[in-house]
């Protein structure tokens, strides 16, 4: 009888103690809490919007401030994300109809909120980031070796349009399953430290200020003369699935609408359909498409078309 009684005060005593354990657990899991928000900009993206949103919201991204860009008469966001900003997970700043604005977007986003979250994303819509071995982003940004880390620099791993020609409304992961796999090419994003004492200014879609101190995914700190390359860029951990172009009618719809940093130049059009080409397989049927759609000065013959100024040769697919 005795052990019986011994036993149960065993098992009582027991279980107290796992309860306060796991209530210390949840007391100093809570106070080490992070908070992390996304800035990003956006025009003509109602077709990818809500795909973004949620894979920010599955990796436990407090806020996304979305910096509406679109024409004055064009469409909202509101319209697809009313629930989202209802819950308060997103943040609409008008934009609209201004040229040229996503350096100053940027900008204002971190000054507005640099004392309010420890981490702040600056990624495009486009861009999805993919943290192999973690599901929620403050597990990884709360890791010692970014203790030291003014911010964290991500590759892209940039998606092929597949050799699709038009949209339909499948998930991009689903569309675009293909990689170009370049390991030379190495670009990416940054996720910049809040709280910081220094003048923070967006002069590159990719990283602020030089004075910043970069890491890597693995809390490696990258030269700052690098600028947004690296030497050594790291495709099976810690990068962001960019989307780039998608299929070619998309991309098509891209270069249109124009370019948010630098305006409707048509040297930086050029600059982004023989990016397209570099990344993606050249076809007639692509080719002609961007001509028909946009009425750029194009010339196809035999293996080789004129962008502008410059020759591109190509072998028919």
């Amino acid at each position: 009888m005795e052990k019986i009684h011994l036993l149960k005060f065993l098992f009582i005593f027991f279980l107290q103690n796992l309860l306060l354990l796991i209530m210390y657990k949840k007391i100093i899991n809570n106070f080490n809490e992070i908070k992390v928000c996304l800035c990003t900009i956006g025009k003509l993206e109602n077709n990818y919007i809500i795909e973004f949103v949620e894979h920010y919201i599955n990796y436990n991204v407090d806020k996304i401030f979305l910096y509406d860009n679109n024409d004055i008469n064009g469409e909202r966001f509101e319209k697809i994300l009313d629930i989202y900003i209802k819950n308060n997970y997103v943040e609409v700043i008008n934009n609209r109809g201004q040229k040229r604005i996503q350096f100053k977007s940027y900008n204002n986003c971190y000054k507005r909120n640099y004392n309010n979250y420890d981490w702040l994303i600056f990624y495009d819509i486009d861009e999805f980031i993919n943290l192999k071995g973690f599901s929620n982003i403050k597990d990884f940004l709360k890791q010692k070796k970014f203790y030291e880390c003014e911010s964290v620099y991500l590759n892209w791993i940039i998606h092929t349009d597949n050799n699709l020609l038009y949209y339909d409304n499948k998930t991009l992961f689903k569309r675009f399953p293909e990689k170009y796999t370049n390991k030379a090419f190495c670009r990416g994003k940054t996720i910049l430290k809040g709280h910081l004492n220094k003048q923070i200014n967006f002069h590159s879609t990719h990283t602020p200020t030089f004075e910043i101190e970069r890491c890597n995914g693995f809390g490696k700190k990258i030269e700052a003369s690098l600028g947004i390359n690296c030497k050594i860029p790291d495709f099976n951990f810690y990068y962001i699935d960019h989307f780039y172009s998608k299929s070619t009618e998309e991309f098509i719809n891209k270069i249109k609408k124009g370019d948010c940093s630098f305006g409707d130049n048509i040297n930086n059009i050029y600059g982004r359909i023989n990016f397209y080409f570099g990344i993606n397989k050249i076809t007639l049927e692509k080719v002609n498409l961007i001509k028909q759609r946009t009425g750029l000065n194009i010339s196809i013959s035999k293996n080789r078309f004129i962008l502008g100024k410059r020759t591109i040769n190509f072998k028919i697919q």
